[in-house]
């Protein structure tokens, strides 16, 4: 499809959203934050009615904000637990525009869906049980690249899915749009209905093009009821139901049925008994046969030749590498909250007063007693002691950083700097694509260079490979100490390391820079339990053409993954790589 042709499905896409905003669940936008986005959501908001309430979820938004609880102040004042609504009940009747869709907490998905699906709220927390109604649509801004979308729960909820990230702003054409057309197309959507046929026929190509969820066609019909309401049919029609398969149907398919699969299998001849038959059977049987025939082609219209085998590899890349976040670390600061935990206010702890609250409400009786003898006047209404003080956790999920420590010296030289470097680049590039940063240390001569400081610039870290030298000593024993340091200095700034050490083992120079192959392999045994004490996760790959056991009493020694690869090229390197770390 061309820009303009995308754009004019994105704008059919807005006002029929517009028609029906909950029904239809709402829009996937993927597409990066620039004028084209900005575009389409101002095209929204003005099919929007005045009065629609669009909300905005912050990305690490609290749950208590999200769904409501115990509004603190008004409680104190009113000496009565007062609820507070949280923000998707503040919604009802409007839209919810999720930034960052793609980067969206499980938590934040399960409360979200679970709003969509009932329509409501439930609220079990702060002592309160409440429902609220929450029937609203969702813009869903995915800003995702390659390898990153959108949860899926939500994604299969959105009926929706608009790529803006291929077209420029010269084919986002602004069109003016008649909002009171809108209006009555709302007005007409409640009496369409599809009849029996149509939803067999919708049924029947969405499993034909792979699609198992049950929402999708369901979906399509809304879809489908509210192009009808917005060309004012008085039912919907088969181009309404072309028009829903294009933008429901089409972004989901993982098949296409073959040629000779879709086409009718043939009749065998009517006997004379069924050819004085009423023919009214057959003619309903065509007619869906028919419609069948209208969807597929609209959906096959709407994907080029090579987006289903493209969508397939998605799939298997999305389940085979999920993308490589840091361990998990509590933290008192900042993060995701995880409970709460009896303790003193020390620096940077967070209090949490609620909870505080009700860790002292059972006490006040007995403390009130205790108290009797001090002045009315001077005694607080509430008593707290130090026992009731509640901290708040909060858990964040750290950085990775990958530290690559190459030998340029000249055995590796001589054997097999260049493929190292062809697999450093292939893991470079892996390391992007999952947001971790890179560092690059090599060693040889008398010392340890680092080349490249932590960073996720991918050219800068090429550049920096590609003018990596060969020839001189090993030592060893500096590469290690080097990696040691830096890993250090990366655990201290709350990121996890990982080390890969690309070498052939064979130290020759020693930590002071002294030349003899006995003392350098002692240091070198003395670096790598250094790293394996503080716990650092090593792969180290024999790139000697003949692996001995030099490489392989290292890796024991620093507690690494040994991979011996006399044979392999860049791209097995990269991938035996790759398997290690996970």
């Amino acid at each position: 499809m061309t820009g303009a042709a995308v754009w004019s499905d994105a704008v059919t896409a807005a006002r029929l959203f517009a028609v029906d905003r909950s029904g239809t669940g709402g829009v996937l936008l993927r597409s990066r934050a620039g004028p084209v986005r900005d575009r389409w959501l101002a095209l929204l908001r003005a099919e929007l009615p005045p009065s629609c309430n669009v909300k905005q979820v912050p990305l690490n938004i609290a749950e208590g904000r999200l769904l409501g609880g115990l509004d603190l102040n008004a409680t104190l004042l009113a000496g009565r637990p007062v609820a507070e609504r949280g923000l998707l009940a503040e919604a009802d009747g409007g839209v919810i525009m999720l930034a960052m869709a793609e980067r969206l907490s499980a938590a934040t998905t399960v409360h979200v869906t679970a709003a969509i699906d009932a329509g409501e709220t439930i609220v079990e927390r702060d002592g309160l049980s409440l429902r609220m109604p929450a029937r609203f649509g969702v813009i869903a801004l995915d800003e995702g690249v390659e390898d990153e979308f959108a949860p899926a729960s939500l994604r299969d909820r959105l009926a929706l899915h608009l790529d803006l990230n291929a077209i420029g702003i010269r084919d986002a054409e602004e069109f003016t749009l008649d909002a009171g057309e809108t209006a009555a197309a709302r007005a007409r959507l409640p009496s369409l209905k599809p009849d029996a046929a149509q939803i067999e026929a919708v049924c029947t190509a969405a499993t034909a093009l792979g699609i198992a969820s049950l929402r999708a066609p369901l979906l399509a019909l809304r879809i489908a009821c509210s192009s009808a309401a917005l060309t004012g049919h008085s039912s919907v029609e088969r181009e309404d139901l072309a028009l829903a398969a294009r933008l429901v149907l089409a972004p989901r398919a993982l098949v296409f049925p073959a040629a000779d699969e879709a086409a009718p299998p043939e009749q065998p001849p009517p006997t004379e008994d069924e050819a004085n038959e009423p023919g009214a059977e057959d003619q309903i049987s065509d007619t869906d046969r028919a419609l069948d025939e209208v969807i597929l082609a609209a959906v096959q219209a709407a994907i080029p030749d090579d987006v289903l085998a493209a969508l397939g590899a998605a799939g298997r890349s999305r389940s085979r590498s999920s993308g490589k976040a840091g361990a998990l670390q509590k933290s008192s600061k900042r993060g995701r909250p995880a409970g709460v935990l009896r303790g003193a206010l020390r620096a940077g702890a967070r209090l949490n007063l609620i909870e505080t609250l009700r860790a002292a409400a059972p006490w006040q009786p007995l403390r009130c007693r205790e108290a009797s003898g001090s002045r009315e006047e001077s005694r607080p209404r509430i008593l707290i002691r130090k026992d009731d003080f509640r901290i708040s956790r909060f858990r964040q999920r750290t950085e990775t950083v990958t530290i690559f420590l190459v030998d340029a010296s000249g055995s590796a030289a001589l054997h097999r700097l260049a493929e190292a470097k062809g697999a450093v680049e292939l893991l470079l590039a892996d390391c992007y694509v999952r947001r971790d940063q890179v560092a690059l240390i090599a060693f040889r001569g008398s010392a340890a260079d680092m080349l490249l400081p932590p960073t996720r610039s991918l050219a800068r870290a090429k550049r920096s490979l590609a003018g990596l030298p060969g020839g001189g000593g090993t030592p060893l024993a500096a590469g290690l100490d080097a990696a040691f340091m830096l890993s250090d200095s990366v655990r201290r700034k709350g990121q996890t390391p990982t080390v890969i050490v690309l070498t052939d083992g064979r130290a020759n120079i020693a930590r002071d820079g002294g030349q003899g192959r006995p003392r350098a392999e002692d240091d070198a045994m003395s670096a790598a339990r250094q790293l394996r004490a503080a716990g650092v996760a090593v792969v180290l790959v024999d790139t000697s053409p003949r692996p001995g056991a030099s490489g392989e009493a290292i890796a024991k020694e620093m507690g690494a993954r040994y991979l011996p690869l006399p044979h392999a090229d860049a791209a097995t390197l990269s991938k035996a790589v790759l398997a290690s770390v996970g």
